[in-house]
């Protein structure tokens, strides 16, 4: 069985990017060799960690559908990130929805234009 161990995020801007998900999610970033790459260090315990590099094309359309193969955070209040992600210069694509007896979901883009999830677990979701 393959089981993901790594993500990556690619950005036109990078310094905007970390800016973003060092505000929303408290991420630590690492410079790695000479190439425009960091190391992201999500936190402790179970979860993956990943990469950003500078993006070498441009930026995806912002109208265009759920067309990725998006990250998904664990978030314990997702009322509060979703602001935390606008107010930090992303936006909502799909608002907060329930996926029934597992929790609560909402899909954004960051300010580079890539499309992530958080989901808030709550078994009483309907």
């Amino acid at each position: 069985m393959a089981r993901p161990v790594h993500f990556e995020i690619h950005a036109t801007d990078p310094e905007r990017a970390i800016t973003f998900y060092t505000t929303v999610f408290e991420w630590s970033f690492e410079r790695s060799g000479t190439d425009p790459y960091w190391l992201i260090t999500t936190g402790e315990g179970s979860g993956i960690d990943g990469g950003l590099a500078q993006r070498e094309g441009p930026m995806p359309d912002p109208d265009a559908s759920v067309n990725a193969f998006p990250l998904t955070m664990e978030v314990s209040d997702l009322d509060l990130l979703t602001r935390e992600v606008e107010q930090a210069g992303g936006n909502v694509v799909i608002a907060k929805r329930p996926i029934p007896e597992v929790g609560w979901i909402t899909y954004c883009r960051d300010p580079e234009g890539n499309l992530f999830g958080m989901l808030q677990p709550d078994p009483s979701a309907e």
